[in-house]
């Protein structure tokens, strides 16, 4: 008998942007989800038969309100959740319209720039997804 690795789980989400209403530059969304007091990027397991980007702007939208235009792909995460291989898929997509309203899952928003956002992140894996986005606006 052979042993199996696991299927992964399945995620998707993207590192929302917008431009500052008050000088123009450059902000990133970041979500607090009171279950694990963090902060992170937008994002959610696919739901049967979905596909990933669709999965990755619906979470955005349920998590924080505002719908989005998606980007460039960025890199997906990988990690362990309770001994099972997980990838998350992301994308860099501007915020185009919305409001917050907190719920269950994400209880706060924070728009920050990215030297902010990378400050106020949890997870060191997502930090590294700030620093793509802001490779990608500094072309």
């Amino acid at each position: 008998m052979t042993s199996e690795e696991p299927s992964p789980l399945l995620a998707a989400g993207c590192v929302l942007w917008r431009r500052s209403p008050v000088d123009g530059g450059l902000e990133i969304c970041l979500v607090h989800r009171p279950k694990y007091d963090d902060w992170s990027h937008p994002k959610g397991h696919l739901k049967r038969g979905e596909e990933a980007l669709a999965a990755a702007l619906r979470e955005v939208e349920e998590e924080t309100g505002y719908g989005a235009t998606v980007g460039a792909p960025l890199s997906t995460t990988e990690y362990e959740v309770a001994g099972r291989p997980k990838q998350v898929l992301y994308w860099a997509a501007e915020a185009t319209s919305g409001d917050f309203t907190p719920n269950n899952e994400v209880d706060l928003i924070l728009w920050l720039p990215p030297e902010a956002a990378r400050e106020r992140l949890t997870q060191p894996r997502d930090k590294d997804l700030v620093d793509e986005l802001s490779a990608l606006h500094q072309r």
